[in-house]
């Protein structure tokens, strides 16, 4: 037997968001909280009569429940799972640059190590450049020469 439907809070709000729904996303989300409800269809149902997964019936229904009736829309792209925001980001890079502006020199594997200090694990080396690429830094000055280069042959 399946357990009864949870939501009978914001069932009222639901209907509200039926009736104001702009997109087919919002329609649906509203139906996956007013169906179970109001005629007892299981979440499997709800999902055939929306059109949708019974997992994305279950997400939709719970955002919205969890939501109080009142959903946020999250932003689509971003920064989801960041490590630190771009405060922080920028507080962590500061004395490096800093270092950097005075030394003509930015050492990343130095960076890397301060990374994986502050958040208690290893990082990839690729995320420190991406951090920097963040911040608008760029390598300025070429690659050191090869000690062993024939300057004489290069001229020629």
């Amino acid at each position: 037997m399946a357990r009864t439907a949870s939501g009978k809070d914001v069932l009222e709000k639901a209907k509200e968001y039926l009736s104001k729904a702009k997109t087919a996303e919002e329609l649906r989300q509203a139906q996956t909280v007013i169906l179970p409800l109001e005629y007892g269809f299981s979440i499997e149902q709800t999902a055939v009569i929306t059109g949708i997964s019974v997992r994305w019936a279950s997400h939709l229904r719970i955002e919205f429940i969890r939501s109080d009736g009142s959903p946020k829309k999250l932003p689509k792209g971003g920064r989801r799972r960041e490590n630190l925001t771009p405060a922080e980001e920028a507080n962590f890079l500061a004395p490096f640059l800093e270092k950097a502006k005075e030394d003509g020199i930015l050492i990343v594997g130095e960076i890397k190590e301060a990374l994986d200090m502050r958040l208690g694990r290893k990082v990839s080396l690729a995320s420190v450049y991406n951090l920097l690429h963040r911040h608008n830094w760029r390598k300025l000055a070429p690659d050191k020469h090869r000690p062993k280069s024939d300057v004489a042959t290069q001229d020629e």
